[in-house]
């Protein structure tokens, strides 16, 4: 109260008080004695305990550190157990898609043994339907377009996710090469057919569920010059434009007299027509 009347922050006691005294008086005093050289002195054993207690809790900071960034054995061993199981699931793979083109070899063998002489024409419509699918190898002059991440994320840059090439990329570059006259196409030699699938698993590509490595070699097996003016004036031209000026990913191009697109192993049946029966007479 000042002069009979209430203070109009009398309610704001608290508040006052910390922006009026914002130093404790007895720090103030402290302070105080301090600048007159009137405080007594610390004595060496409290500051001998301070020295010797600042360095345990700086050494147990470290130990404790070190012990959170060391991988635990039981960790490190887990780590090899999925490495392991890894590395041989891969190889599994591989030997079964080894095995299931030679298979898919050995059933053109003998299908293409049991029309030749039985149904010739049928047999021409076969390889034509083949040759669409990307069942069969082709060659022929094309188109080689490269694509690689950028330098910041092969380097592993943080924030350099956009960098890397998606499978989105890759999907665009694929049909406008189909829409630009290419034949057959291929990416890292994986043969694209008209049920081909390119899709990601995390951070890699897969085409057919085969995992792709850097860098992504798309080939066209079709009229180089023809293609490559085409593909520069369609979206996906300016898609790749964007990925080099942009992203940072480069893209090259360079035109092939002669290309060798090895053919699909994937095998799916889309349709099928029963045998006619024999005539008991004929049996």
């Amino acid at each position: 109260m000042t002069g009979g009347r209430l203070r109009l922050d009398e309610s704001m006691t608290l508040l006052t008080e910390v922006i009026e005294r914002p130093l404790d008086p007895g720090y103030a005093e402290a302070a105080r004695r301090r600048a007159d050289g009137t405080a007594p002195a610390m004595p060496w054993w409290r500051k001998l305990v301070v020295a010797v207690l600042a360095a345990v809790l700086g050494l147990g900071g470290v130990w404790a550190a070190r012990e959170l960034r060391a991988p635990s054995a039981t960790a490190s061993e887990a780590r090899a157990v999925l490495l392991s199981q890894i590395e041989e699931g891969v190889a599994d793979a591989d030997a079964l898609r080894q095995e299931n083109a030679a298979l898919a070899a050995a059933i053109d063998t003998l299908q293409e043994e049991s029309l030749r002489v039985s149904d010739p024409e049928f047999l021409d419509e076969v390889r034509a339907l083949a040759l669409s699918a990307g069942g069969v190898s082709v060659q022929g002059p094309g188109l080689r377009i490269t694509l690689d991440d950028s330098r910041d994320a092969q380097a592993g840059t943080p924030g350099s996710e956009m960098g890397r090439v998606q499978d989105l990329d890759l999907q665009i570059l694929a049909n406008a090469l189909w829409a630009s006259g290419a034949e057959a196409v291929a990416i890292n030699g994986h043969r694209l057919s008209s049920v081909s699938a390119i899709r990601s698993a995390g951070l890699a590509i897969l085409v057919d569920l085969a995992p792709l490595a850097r860098p992504y070699v798309v080939e066209a097996v079709g009229d180089p010059d023809a293609m490559r003016a085409q593909l520069a004036r369609s979206s996906a031209g300016a898609h790749l434009a964007t990925l080099r000026d942009s992203v940072g990913i480069p893209v090259s191009f360079e035109e092939a007299d002669e290309l060798v697109l090895p053919g699909t192993t994937e095998r799916s049946l889309e349709h099928a027509e029963p045998l006619a029966t024999p005539e008991a007479g004929d049996r």
